[in-house]
This record gives structure tokens, C-alpha cells and sequence, in this order.
């Protein structure tokens, strides 16, 4: 099979497309060829060995990882002799896990984590691209700051796979929703469901006092003492983005009982059975219209270096797609 493969640290051009051995599966796992796949924030940073703390994981003195990429959507291929719940020439998308590895033509998956059917209406490219954004904003937003109908959320980076996601998420769970992003990108964060957008170039939002129960800094670029004022009383700050102050803050802000409070959330860490039925829960608001996919572009397999420049450039809208199948189609953003 061909992957999509790095050895060193470094630019986007450190990627390149070599031949590699197909994965076996065992009895509960399942084989999936895979029609599209993303590059988003973490392959970037894997692929970069930068912040420096990421090569803590990635490794240190090179990649350990070869094979980037977590999140999938394709057919499957095969699978083993104890799996029930699909069957080859399913459409099926998920993420790997951890280890990463679906960069690559074929995947494998264990049948009871991340994977499930694509829903009815949806491609490869727009399933794919619904994971990431989805799975790391609900944890932040549902479990970290509980989120509920009244709250007044702002999102930083409104436009981005994240961003665009916790938009979402937010209505979905009742808030009040100011999205935070540039000209360009405002007409798409209107349409998910901001009550209002800010364009980031004219207006500071965290010029206000008290205004937000919920700060939402899904691109990691202002800091919770930027944001301290703007939070209510009882307000939380997320980030996406681990730095040295947050991690000190987190527990600081909690262990002296302040209102306002600092947080992040390591979501790609979590238990793949809890990102399962997390999965399932995007299964249901994408058959429902709760949640709608955003994709920035998609670039073919064979440029998958062109798609770790869009995301480098840090000016993308939603998700960067990859596609393997011929079926799916490059395209342009379309903002």
C-alpha cells in the first residue's frame, strides 16, 4: 500500500509517498481502504517537532510515528472472524487512535472504538471531516466548561475545524454564541449558527467586561490573562494550545477556588471507548442537521504536502481534506 511517510522533522516537504507493508488485522479489528483522510493542527505539529514539548511525544530525536493521521473514511476491506457490526464494502469512517497511521491507503481499527457507518447523504470528504473539530471541541465545551442554555460562549478561531465545530456545538447546547474570526471567513460562522461575529482585525473582544461565561480559544492565540476581564464572574477560559502558563494556572485557578478559571483538556487522549460513544453522538447530529461539515478544501494523495502547507498557513476554514479515491474531487476553499 502506499503512505504518506516522514523520518525527520521539519516543512511540509520532510512528507513524502512511499510504499509500505499492509496491515494485518486479528479477530475484533477491522481493515478499512481509505477514501479520504485530514491533516489538521496535531499532524502539523508532529510533522514540525514543534512546540518543542510535542517532540516529548512524537519523539525526541526523530519521529516515531512514520505514518500521520488519525481520522479516516473509506470502505471496508475486510474483517475479523469475531466482528458483527460491519462488513466488507461498508462506508465507514473513525480515527486510529494515538499511533496514527491513516495517512496511508489502508487502516485498521479495533471494531468497538473509534469507527462507525457514515451516515446517509454524506461522502468520505465531508464524514472525515466533521472528527477532529468535533471530537476535541464537545469534551472542552460539554464536560470541561458545561456548557448549558443561557450561557453566553465566544470562540476564538470560529472558522477553523475546531472552532467551526464548538460554533456548533455551542447552539446545540442552548448558548449564546459569539464567533471570533476574519472578514473573509464571518459569512460561513453566520451560517453555522453565531448569534454574532467578530472580525479579529477590527474589534478586540476581550476589550469588554464580564461578557462571556465561556472563552473558547480554539487556535491558542490570546492567553487567560488576555481574557480574564471578559469572562463572567464565574467564567472559564479554554485553550487548545499546552503552554507552561496554562498548565500552571489550571490547577492554580481551581486549588484557590477562583471564579474565573483557566483550563485545557488533552482530548486525543482519552479512552478509545469514550471517544466511541462520542463518535456515535456525531452519527446523530449529522443525520439530524445538528452538526454540518465544513471543509476547506480537498487536495489529492499526491499533494499532500501542498495540504500541510494550507494548514501551516494557519488561514484555512474547517477541515483539509485528502483524498484517496479518484470519486472525490480536489477543490479550492471556498472563502
Amino acid at each position: 500500500m502506499r503512505a504518506a511517510v516522514y523520518d525527520r522533522y521539519g516543512a511540509p516537504e520532510v512528507v513524502h509517498i512511499e510504499e509500505r507493508d499492509e496491515p494485518g488485522i486479528g479477530p475484533d479489528e477491522v481493515l478499512v481502504r481509505v477514501e479520504a483522510t485530514v491533516v489538521g493542527a496535531s499532524e502539523s505539529a508532529a510533522r514540525s517537532g514543534r512546540p518543542w514539548f510535542a517532540r516529548l511525544y512524537f519523539g525526541v530525536g526523530k519521529p516515531k510515528f512514520p505514518v500521520l493521521g488519525t481520522d479516516f473514511a473509506g470502505i471496508v476491506e475486510r474483517v475479523g472472524d469475531r466482528v458483527g457490526r460491519f462488513s466488507p464494502g461498508d462506508l465507514v469512517f473513525g480515527a486510529v487512535g494515538t499511533e496514527f497511521g491513516a495517512h496511508a491507503e489502508l487502516v485498521k481499527v479495533a471494531e468497538h472504538h473509534v469507527i462507525a457507518h457514515v451516515p446517509p447523504g454524506l461522502d468520505a470528504a465531508e464524514a472525515v471531516s466533521s472528527i477532529d473539530g468535533f471530537l476535541t471541541a464537545l469534551p472542552f465545551l460539554r464536560d470541561v466548561a458545561r456548557v448549558r442554555a443561557g450561557q453566553a460562549v465566544l470562540v476564538n478561531g470560529a472558522s477553523g475545524t475546531v472552532g467551526s465545530a464548538a460554533v456548533q456545538l455551542a447552539k446545540h447546547l442552548g448558548a449564546t454564541v459569539v464567533g471570533v474570526c476574519s472578514a473573509a471567513h464571518a459569512p460561513l460562522v453566520a451560517s453555522l449558527g453565531a448569534d454574532r461575529v467578530i472580525d479579529h482585525t477590527r474589534e478586540d473582544f476581550t476589550a469588554v467586561r464580564g461578557a462571556y461565561d465561556v472563552i473558547f480559544d480554539a487556535v491558542g492565540k490570546r492567553t487567560f490573562r488576555q481574557c480574564r476581564a471578559a469572562l463572567a464572574d464565574d467564567g472559564i477560559y479554554l485553550t487548545t494550545v499546552p503552554s507552561a502558563a496554562i498548565l500552571v494556572q489550571m490547577p492554580l485557578t481551581r486549588l484557590l477556588r477562583r471564579r474565573r478559571r483557566a483550563a485545557i483538556a488533552f482530548t486525543g487522549l482519552r479512552e478509545e471507548t469514550v471517544k466511541a460513544g462520542e463518535l456515535a453522538l456525531l452519527v446523530e447530529l449529522l443525520e439530524t442537521g445538528g452538526l454540518v461539515p465544513v471543509i476547506d478544501r480537498i487536495v489529492p494523495f499526491e499533494d499532500i504536502v501542498e495540504a500541510h502547507r494550507r494548514v501551516d498557513g494557519g488561514h484555512k476554514a474547517g477541515s483539509v481534506v485528502v483524498a484517496l479515491s479518484p470519486a472525490l474531487r480536489p477543490t479550492e476553499a471556498a472563502s
